[in-house]
């Protein structure tokens, strides 16, 4: 059964609302790129990544994702011209990544956005496994900076591969694609200016 999820940063002043949320309506996974891991040390929030540096991650829709409040204190950089990566001003909670371009259908939302166990009526909710089912695969396995925790879910396969695409396109089709709450309705631009780091500041993360 899909849930409305509360979303939060840390200090409460980002908040926002994930519709239609379950293991069916999305993806999750855990990512052990790079640039996860170097997103993560830019905002100093190591406690973002596992053991041996993967970010849990759920893939939604845009259109399915709100900011209620503290829509000005959310910012994003960028590491690579494809992909935004947000995060609040206020207590630098990471927030998710979305590609550089508003058409894509895809929001993935970090654990620590949505973390807060409330549901969006305030009242006490399932955990996370329970609501969007456990990882299904690993992304970028080979860059793990440890070894791989006992509960590290399996590389990617063809299969999901195949599921993933085909769900994505659903969404493309069914319009999802808005409205997308980092960027602006009538403009497409991002709601904030992407900070781009200089390569001295890429290498010191």
């Amino acid at each position: 059964m899909p849930f409305d999820l509360s979303l939060q940063c840390e200090c409460g002043r980002v908040r926002g609302t994930a519709c239609d949320v379950s293991p069916t309506t999305g993806s999750r996974f855990v990512c052990y790129c790079t640039d996860c891991q170097a997103f993560a040390r830019f905002l100093d929030r190591p406690d973002v990544l596992d053991s041996a540096g993967g970010t849990d991650i759920f893939q939604l829709p845009p259109g399915r994702v709100t900011l209620t409040a503290g829509a000005d204190a959310v910012r994003c950089l960028c590491f690579s011209k494809r992909v935004l990566r947000w995060y609040t001003d206020c207590c630098r909670t990471p927030i998710g990544n979305t590609a550089s371009s508003s058409r894509f259908p895809v929001v993935g939302l970090i654990h620590s956005f949505m973390d807060r166990p409330f549901m969006s009526d305030g009242a006490d909710g399932p955990s996370r496994d329970e609501m969007l089912g456990p990882p299904r695969c690993r992304l970028y396995g080979r860059s793990a900076i440890g070894a791989l925790p006992p509960t590290a879910p399996p590389p990617l396969s063809m299969r999901l591969y195949a599921g993933h695409a085909a769900k994505l396109l659903g969404w493309w089709a069914r319009g999802l694609t808005r409205p997308n709450p980092f960027f602006d309705e009538r403009s497409n631009v991002p709601l904030a200016a992407p900070l781009v780091l200089a390569q001295s500041e890429r290498a010191a993360v």
